[in-house]
């Protein structure tokens, strides 16, 4: 079974995207980056940014499924506000699209990755290298994130499937 997805680490100031092939045992990257967007443009402006570039990287890369990092609500309610924000412009993408999101909180992403939910950011990138065979670490760790959360989902998609 091959699946091609899509996924995201939201955020308003910088959203990480990573696409993924996975292809039996076999993962590879097929595209990675950052949505940047300036802090000094309105809300409305901003969520635009990152719904057109979601909007393009479908249309390019036809990603089955979209998986999505699971808002993580620490002390600062504005931050996880602003998240929220970026995961509806990411996930009504998605649904205008007919594909269907996928949510894992950032500890299922590094129990799928490293093994263990307590991975710090250094062990994340550099599994998500090994496991993608990158000649490099993943850069910046907004990208790496977001490779490791469609790793997550293609290492899950063939037990989903089935049921």
């Amino acid at each position: 079974m091959t699946v091609i997805v899509l996924g995201i680490d939201p955020g308003t100031a910088n959203t990480g995207y990573g696409v993924v092939l996975a292809s039996g045992q076999r993962l590879a990257a097929l595209d990675g980056g950052v949505i940047a967007t300036d802090g000094r443009e309105p809300l409305e402006r901003r969520l635009t940014r990152i719904y057109t570039r979601v909007c393009d990287l479908i249309t390019e890369h036809r990603p089955q499924a979209v998986a999505i990092e699971d808002l993580f609500f620490g002390t600062n309610a504005r931050s996880a506000f602003s998240v929220g924000q970026a995961r509806g412009a990411v996930m009504l993408t998605a649904g205008l699209h007919g594909l269907q999101t996928y949510s894992y909180t950032p500890q299922q992403v590094k129990q799928a990755v490293c093994g263990t939910g307590r991975a710090e950011k250094g062990q994340v990138q550099r599994m998500v290298q090994s496991l993608l065979s990158l000649a490099e670490l993943p850069q910046p760790d907004h990208a790496a994130d977001a490779l490791a959360v469609a790793i997550c989902h293609a290492n899950g998609a063939p037990m989903r499937a089935a049921v």
